[in-house]
């Protein structure tokens, strides 16, 4: 089943019709084109003295963004995106298998940050590829419990999420990569869809 927003183009699949509601209904309400629509003047065209017969039109990065948004669920996120990285996808920890969720919701007080990837923090223990602990600090996804089924890359209404290739990783070999997570406007869509329960949404500060 699926769904494409009028406005953004925004596909939504789920195999789940309720699901699938509640994701469009998050969606209508959070679009930033609708949202731009609203607030937004219409651009004004402006002429420089040098080319007045060529007039320009004025928009600011957030129209482009809402205008071209982004297709998470076609990209995959490289060490070069930008941000401290300090932990590697490979290695020798091949003798792991897929453990079973949910999340532990209390895990920071238990476990502690083994470094970084593009600037997000990774809770160990660590030991690439087939143990990579659980990333975020305010989206937060246990990446040992994580099977790639794609829905809280869906449902995210903001584009939080984009695919990092995870080889040699026994549950799957690619994760929802919290590349945006400071753009995450704490909507839980993402964590209430998620069906091995791998996903956990923490609000600043906590």
């Amino acid at each position: 089943m699926e769904y494409i927003c009028e406005s953004c183009g925004t596909l939504l699949v789920h195999s789940n019709q309720v699901t699938l509601d509640s994701m469009k209904d998050v969606h209508d309400q959070l679009c930033s084109v609708k949202r731009q629509n609203i607030v937004t003047p219409v651009p004004q065209v402006t002429q420089s003295p040098a080319s007045s017969a060529q007039p320009s039109v004025s928009t600011t990065p957030q129209a482009q963004t809402a205008l071209n948004p982004p297709s998470p669920q076609q990209s995959t996120a490289t060490p070069s995106s930008g941000g401290q990285t300090t932990i590697s996808l490979t290695g020798r920890g091949t003798d792991y298998s897929k453990v079973e969720g949910p999340i532990d919701p209390e895990f920071k007080s238990k476990r502690q940050v083994k470094g970084m990837y593009q600037g997000i923090k990774i809770w160990g223990p660590v030991d690439p590829p087939g143990q990579l602990g659980i990333w975020g600090t305010e989206v937060t996804v246990d990446f040992d419990i994580c099977v790639a089924d794609g829905a809280c890359i869906e449902a995210c209404p903001v584009n939080v999420f984009e695919w990092l290739d995870t080889p040699g990783h026994p549950a799957s070999e690619k994760k929802p990569f919290m590349i945006r997570e400071k753009d995450c406007i704490f909507c839980m869509a993402c964590e209430n869809v998620c069906p091995p329960q791998c996903v956990k949404i923490f609000q600043k500060g906590q």
